[in-house]
């Protein structure tokens, strides 16, 4: 692997409850990204299809080899030429259960990796708001980290960002930069995105590219946006605010080896017994 620089882009979206007209905006920012010389994209959370109700999700989603947002931008980056990530899309297992499911295409519009949400959000917010993603989906239950031309790829998904010990595992199988798409809440967005986002960067030694859900979205859910691209050593290299469109930032492979090399943590971690 090279380790020289590239442009990432991440793509901040307001998805709602139709797959197509989705798929369609978010090419188009794809495209404009590619305009500015981005080498790698990222999408956000759930970007084909924002939607709670159980009987409009499983009347629109398909399965993976069905499913037509994933052959949409397997034909985009093969079109442009780039890696994409995809955030994640809701890919139908069976009649009661759904995949969030992230995929990395390459160039040539080949699948290299899949990952599947490992950590469900099932949680009753201070605010009246309740989300029991357990329903629906079916959780993941391996780590995965995948090879790009400039280091290897840590795959996470959203609510996994509370969960520390996923992104040291990643860490300490190669990864030099983590993924976290997300459809944060705006409540808890509020309070924690940018502080755990910088905290996994730091921790880790890693890149940290996490592609947001904005705004309020059809099904009345209302999520966070700022979009980030945090370095390694936890500078925020580029905020996406609320708006919709795309982020980019350049990025320096080098800098993950010195970040680590200043405080060498994951060399200094060690196993300890139970309390």
């Amino acid at each position: 692997m090279s380790g020289s620089p590239f442009t990432v882009a991440c793509v901040q979206t307001n998805s709602g409850a139709e797959i197509g007209p989705n798929v369609l905006h978010v090419s188009e920012v794809v495209t404009d990204a590619k305009k500015a010389g981005v080498a790698l994209g990222m999408l956000p959370e759930v970007v084909s299809l924002m939607e709670r109700r159980s009987k409009l999700i499983f009347e629109r989603v398909r399965p993976e080899d069905e499913d037509e947002a994933l052959r949409a931008f397997r034909g985009l980056a093969h079109e442009l030429g780039i890696w994409l990530h995809t955030g994640s899309l809701p890919i139908r297992l069976s009649d009661t259960k759904i995949a969030n499911r992230s995929f990395l295409i390459d160039p040539a519009g080949k699948i290299r990796a899949t990952y599947d949400k490992i950590h469900m959000f099932d949680v009753d917010l201070p605010n009246g708001e309740t989300y029991r993603e357990s329903k629906n989906y079916q959780p993941g239950g391996r780590a995965v980290v995948a090879d790009l031309p400039w280091g290897r790829l840590g795959l996470s998904i959203c609510y996994d960002l509370r969960f520390p010990q996923l992104y040291r595992t990643l860490a300490k199988a190669g990864a030099d930069f983590l993924c976290v798409p997300a459809a944060f809440t705006k409540t808890t967005g509020q309070a924690h995105w940018h502080v755990l986002l910088r905290a996994r960067a730091i921790e880790n030694g890693c890149f940290v590219f996490a592609a947001a859900q904005t705004g309020t979205h059809e099904d009345g859910r209302q999520t966070y946006g700022h979009s980030l691209i945090v370095a390694p050593w936890g500078e925020v290299l580029a905020d996406g605010g609320e708006e919709v469109g795309f982020i980019t930032a350049r990025i320096d492979p080098a800098a993950v080896q010195d970040a680590r090399s200043r405080v060498p943590s994951i060399d200094n971690d060690r196993e300890f017994s139970g309390c």
